[in-house]
């Protein structure tokens, strides 16, 4: 029986790296910052698309119920958005005091809440005017515009008022919130009442 023939050892013997080690997964856990900005921007939205869904489904009646002293609905409507644009401007001008680097009299809080408690409750009437009278049209690029903007206005109102009682929010989620609210305000005052007054006249 044969030997094999010997062979030396190497001595410049070949290095293997080690097995990289299994990392062992973790479960993934949302961000709670995350979270807390995107609840009131979905809740929002949730709003919004409701509006829409309801108004593009609900059929029409042509007719709402008018206020005393208006001469007909579509001129209430026209006036209680300019009062609730008006305050929306109120708003504005006070927010920039509040935000601003000098500390704001405490008037200035109490003037921008109740300027934005009004002019909500001004938009009430006009919204329950768009929904049961009109409800969510395309007929004209004017009116589809002012459509999305009166959904876009409730949906960026529960937002932000959905934003001012959670804590650990970033602070310019309110302010851009506001600034939202307050431009669908105006976009739907331009497109509504402000066409009406120009293609009508102040009062029918």
């Amino acid at each position: 029986m044969s030997t094999p023939p010997f062979q030396p050892p190497d001595p410049y013997p070949t290095q293997q790296s080690p097995a990289p080690a299994q990392s062992v997964g973790t479960p993934h856990t949302p961000d709670p910052k995350a979270v807390s900005i995107l609840l009131p921007l979905a809740a929002g939205c949730v709003v919004a698309l409701l509006l829409g869904v309801y108004g593009r489904l609900h059929e029409p009646t042509g007719y709402a119920v008018n206020l005393i002293g208006f001469s007909s609905g579509a001129y209430a409507k026209a006036w209680l958005a300019t009062l609730a644009a008006l305050l929306g401007v109120v708003q504005l001008f006070s927010a920039r005091i509040m935000y601003g680097k000098a500390a704001a009299p405490a008037w200035v809080s109490t003037l921008h809440r109740w300027s934005g408690r009004i002019a909500v409750l001004l938009t009430v009437p006009v919204m329950v005017h768009c929904l049961f009278a009109l409800g969510f049209e395309a007929s004209t690029p004017r009116v589809l515009v002012h459509s999305l903007l009166g959904c876009l206005f409730y949906g960026a109102f529960v937002s932000k008022m959905l934003s001012l009682t959670r804590p650990g929010l970033p602070g310019w989620m309110v302010p851009v919130l506001g600034g939202v609210l307050f431009t669908a305000l105006i976009g739907v005052w331009l497109t509504s009442a402000v066409w009406l007054f120009d293609v009508q006249g102040l009062h029918s």
